[in-house]
């Protein structure tokens, strides 16, 4: 099979990437249509050491653009408007869709002008809570098109959590859809949001609007709860306003979109990324990553609410003129064979999904994908979490039959895109590695003192030096994301993620090193759902590890501490797997709750949550000294619990 860049290639471009970013990177950048060029000494400002003072990362500053005009209006404008830009696939089988960029533009223009006459401006928030439907990578364009910040909410998260989205960004205008379906799952979503607006409320937050899709496959209008004067049917209003809409010049760094992620303490993180760094380094990611080509059919499994939707469902791929097929329903609906049938379907090219549903597939065996041709297929990805080798060499032998390239790649929602990735043909591949660097990336692996290492080693992943992609900030609170990701390790960012380098180079990450769990490749903060448990009146105190999985790669695991007097039982443990449920959403529920008349503390009160771990793993050999702690004998009375 024929790919576009070879080793050499990579690497000469690679070297002249880290020697000459501002050169390497401007070159690019010019590809794309800028209504006023940067400065040329300006290409690039940083500082990533605390030391020397506030972190400060800029790119193409000075330089006006718009990433909604680059995504779709500049292919219509090239001639190419009659190109699919989207395939839509509902839940069931016999539902679809599709949209030409002509009429994407349109649509996009129609809401972008609704936006505009209920006062949104450049620099508004607007929260997006949808299903994926065509219209929410129409409403994250629409936003981008007047310069509105967009901060799109997973249709799974909980009303307590999308209140405290609301409560931080405050936006003008929500907007969701009256219902989806996931399978044969209705999920309300309209009263999630109108729940979530009370509590917003009691914030001192309050919404004018809340814009309503009706998705009239889930639910129809009549079953929709309504509040006059705040709720807006978006099929009433949206279709009624011009098919045109002028764009919002925006300098490079204004702010395009918040995507909140979870961190090591209770609060979501407002993770804000900008407008030029970002727009060119999803585009070129997605291009070489993919060794994308005009005829490709590409399909990312991702939801928009999370990163891998913003970059590698909208952004990137539309930025290269591609065709995008959006998936609304379950992978495994009707059955498992389901994701196959797609494929065939639309002829599928790329498809880049997460190692939770390669390994759930690959339980339920290759009988389900092999009453499939799957012939089109050419590059395969992975994205959410490191694939471990059996699930990589069963997506490669299996779904691939031996002949695609995986680009398994490793990122992170304050990356913007691929930073550790193949390139498809460019070198061998490993199962389960990384393998080498994107073009102006440098990652370097340190000691527990923040010293390089060269050669085979182990250690903290950092990066050193700064991409377009970077991340600017955590909205209003620029303190943390300093403390965070720079105080660590001075002079570097720190990924928060162990990696280990082989003797050929090779990168192999090795998962979290901090308190957050990569369950399904949702980042899950231990203490949002330790502090989810806590809020049961029946429990005193919890302690949340993560632990192996065998489909999700990592599960939760709850030791929970009742009030006292309260007994164990079965009911209780239901009660607080849907305190996590409806706090933060059903994928952060426990998959074990561990009873727990206390827990191992050491003198000062602090948690030893390395004991934990190695409790809930059943590594019991491996507990190591238990002396220091407060009262050493709560361990064996955890480990007799264990089965309970």
């Amino acid at each position: 099979m024929f790919f576009s860049m070879t080793g050499n290639q990579y690497l000469e471009m690679y070297q002249r990437s880290i020697d000459d970013p501002a050169g390497f990177w401007s070159e690019i950048a010019e590809t794309f249509y800028w209504k006023q060029k940067w400065s040329p000494e300006e290409v690039c400002t940083e500082n990533l050491d605390v030391t020397k003072g506030p972190i400060k990362i800029e790119w193409f500053k000075g330089g006006k653009t718009n990433i909604c005009h680059n995504a779709v209006d500049r292919y219509v404008e090239a001639g190419d408007g009659a190109k699919i830009a989207m395939y839509w696939e509902g839940n069931e089988p016999d539902q679809d869709g599709k949209l030409t960029y002509s009429e994407l533009l349109d649509k996009v223009c129609q809401l972008a002008n609704y936006l505009k006459s209920v006062g949104v401006e450049k620099g508004d928030a607007v929260v997006i809570y949808l299903p994926m439907l065509m219209e929410l990578p129409i409403a994250m364009l629409a936003c981008a098109r007047i310069g509105a910040v967009h901060s799109v909410v997973f249709a799974g998260f909980s009303a307590d959590a999308i209140a405290q989205r609301i409560t931080d960004c405050k936006p003008k205008v929500v907007i969701t859809c009256n219902a989806v379906k996931r399978g044969q799952k209705l999920i309300p979503l309209k009263d999630i949001v109108d729940a979530s607006l009370v509590e917003s409320a009691k914030n001192g937050v309050t919404v004018g609007i809340c814009l309503t899709y009706e998705n009239q496959l889930a639910m129809k209008k009549e079953d929709t709860q309504w509040i006059a004067g705040r709720d807006v049917w978006w099929q009433d209003v949206v279709p009624n306003f011009p098919t045109r809409c002028d764009v919002e010049w925006v300098d490079a760094e204004d702010p395009l979109f918040l995507l909140y992620t979870s961190g090591s303490t209770g609060k979501p993180k407002g993770v804000l990324h900008t407008t030029g760094g970002y727009m060119v380094y999803a585009a070129t990611t997605f291009k070489h990553a993919f060794d994308y080509k005009p005829t490709d059919i590409y399909w990312c499994t991702a939801d928009c609410g999370w990163i891998t939707g913003h970059s590698y469902v909208t952004y990137g791929p539309l930025l290269n003129g591609a065709t995008v097929l959006v998936y609304e329903g379950a992978p495994n609906y009707p059955d498992p064979g389901r994701c196959w049938d797609i494929v065939d379907k639309y002829g599928v090219t790329i498809f880049y999904t997460a190692p939770t549903l390669i390994r759930s597939l690959m339980r339920d065996g290759s009988v389900y994908v092999d009453r499939y041709s799957r012939k089109s297929l050419r590059v395969l990805g992975s994205v959410g979490e490191p694939i471990n080798p059996t699930a990589w060499r069963w997506f490669y032998n299996v779904v691939g039959d031996s002949r695609c390239p995986i680009s398994d790649t490793w990122w992170q929602t304050e990356t913007g895109g691929f930073m550790i990735t193949p390139l498809p043909g460019a070198w061998p591949q490993k199962p389960g590695s990384a393998t080498f660097p994107f073009f102006g990336v440098q990652p370097v692996i340190v000691d527990e003192k923040g010293r390089e290492m060269t050669g085979e080693c182990s250690g903290y992943l950092c990066i050193k030096k700064s991409w377009p992609g970077a991340f600017r900030t955590l909205y209003g609170d620029k303190d943390r994301y300093e403390t965070t990701y720079f105080k660590p390790f001075s002079g570097y960012y720190f990924s928060g993620d162990g990696c280990r380098r082989d003797k050929d180079g090779y990168h192999w990450l090795t998962g979290r090193v901090d308190d957050v769990i990569n369950a399904s490749g949702h980042r899950i903060g231990t203490a949002e759902v330790e502090s989810a448990l806590v809020s049961h009146p029946k429990c005193a105190e919890a302690a949340v590890v993560g632990i192996d999985h065998e489909v999700k790669g990592q599960g939760i695991y709850a030791f929970v501490t009742l009030v006292d007097g309260v007994p164990y039982s079965d009911d209780l443990r239901k009660s607080l797997i849907m305190a996590v449920r409806s706090q933060i959403g059903a994928f952060a529920a426990p998959d074990k709750i561990h009873w727990a008349p206390g827990l191992p503390k050491t003198r000062s009160g602090k948690i030893m949550r390395r004991i934990l771990r190695k409790i809930a793993s059943r590594q019991l050999d491996e507990l190591g000294d238990t002396s220091t702690l407060a009262d050493p004998g709560v361990v064996d009375q955890l480990i007799s619990l264990s089965d309970s």
